[in-house]
């Protein structure tokens, strides 16, 4: 999810929206804390396209290349090549993922890929993924937008923990670039594409994994950040067509402070089931949405800036894949070591949340 400090420009022959209050998190309905120890993250790996785009390569669309950075913290973003789908993506991920942990796709015995811009909606982008890998696993895909990574995270992790997978592939893989409208110049910038994965398996030390998550989800706020046509509810036809109801539509300035007051809450609930502090972390990876919302996650925690990873200036918004992307970049660059301790954050579409302490 990437947000804006106001409502997006909407597409032509589409009446603008009002704008809505931010949804809150329910203190009545409060989202549970858990752990998962006793799992390693064995391996990372990520793909980004070769296709790079700048600020002002999209002056042409009417975007203004000032505005996208004052306003987001993006100078450039990838874009997939035509031929290129989410699949294609993320099989890259994974092949990078696997030959870092010193595995093979005959290892894999669960794969699960976190996106919102399936190649299709069936066969499912992890059944794809799987036959080109040639892994024999059960393979599936998770849809929780932004969060998509840190469910889908969570979900391997269970499975680890129970002992029924000893190597589960989790790969985070979006082509935003697609369901984006190209006419709205308040959006299209925002979004880049990319993939990333990590390969989860089980150890004896009891100290390595997820020391506290919280997943959590307010769908009274999913008509702020949608795309309406295209599944069982509205049938794409020539007039939805028409009107870009294909495309993602967001409310800027309600998401902006939903987002902010979910990374505040759920990564104090997270810290407070870890008995830590701020203090205690190496690093901290936010889903790349907007640089005011890591603004101020640095100002409201009062940390140090420097352990908060940041990528999102080159890479932009890649909704699922920004966390594992991100977090291969921590770790190539010495800024996440073993025994380290980190913070993940992933919070978008539905609207839904995900957040970690994660000890590696």
């Amino acid at each position: 999810m990437t947000v804006i400090g106001h409502t997006a420009h909407s597409s032509p022959g589409l009446r603008p929206r009002p704008s809505l209050p931010a949804p809150q998190i329910s203190k009545s309905g409060k989202s549970r804390l858990g752990r998962l120890l006793g799992i390693q993250f064995a391996g990372v790996g990520s793909y980004v396209p070769e296709t790079i785009v700048h600020n002002e390569d999209l002056s042409a669309l009417g975007c203004d290349s000032e505005w996208i950075k004052r306003r987001t913290g993006i100078l450039e973003r990838r874009r997939a090549a035509p031929e290129q789908a989410t699949s294609d993506l993320a099989i890259l991920a994974a092949q990078r993922c696997l030959e870092n942990a010193g595995a093979v796709a005959a290892d894999v015995d669960l794969l699960i890929v976190a996106t919102m811009t399936a190649d299709s909606a069936t066969p499912s982008t992890a059944c794809l993924v799987q036959q080109s890998l040639g892994c024999i696993a059960p393979a599936m895909d998770i849809n929780a937008a932004c969060s998509g990574f840190m469910y889908a995270l969570v979900t391997a992790g269970q499975f680890v923990r129970s002992g029924a997978a000893h190597n589960a592939l989790v790969i985070g893989a979006e082509v935003m670039s697609r369901i984006v409208d190209p006419t709205d110049v308040k959006t299209y910038p925002l979004f880049g594409d990319g993939a990333g994965a990590v390969l989860l398996r089980p150890t004896d030390d009891m100290s390595k994994g997820l020391d506290s998550f919280t997943l959590g989800a307010e769908g009274s706020g999913g008509n702020l950040l949608s795309v309406a046509a295209g599944g069982s509810r509205q049938a794409l036809n020539a007039q939805l067509l028409e009107q870009g109801a294909q495309y993602l539509r967001m409310e800027g300035r309600s998401v902006f402070k939903w987002a902010v007051n979910v990374v505040s809450e759920s990564a104090r609930d997270c810290m407070a089931h870890s008995n830590i502090t701020v203090d205690d972390l190496d690093c901290v990876i936010l889903h790349q949405a907007n640089s005011r919302i890591i603004d101020a996650a640095v100002s409201d925690f009062q940390m140090d800036p420097e352990k908060v990873f940041v990528n999102l200036d080159r890479y932009g918004n890649t909704s699922a894949a920004s966390i594992p992307l991100a977090l291969d970049e921590a770790i190539s660059s010495g800024k996440l070591r073993s025994g380290g301790k980190a913070l993940l954050c992933g919070f978008g579409a539905g609207l839904t949340w995900g957040t970690a302490v994660v000890q590696f």
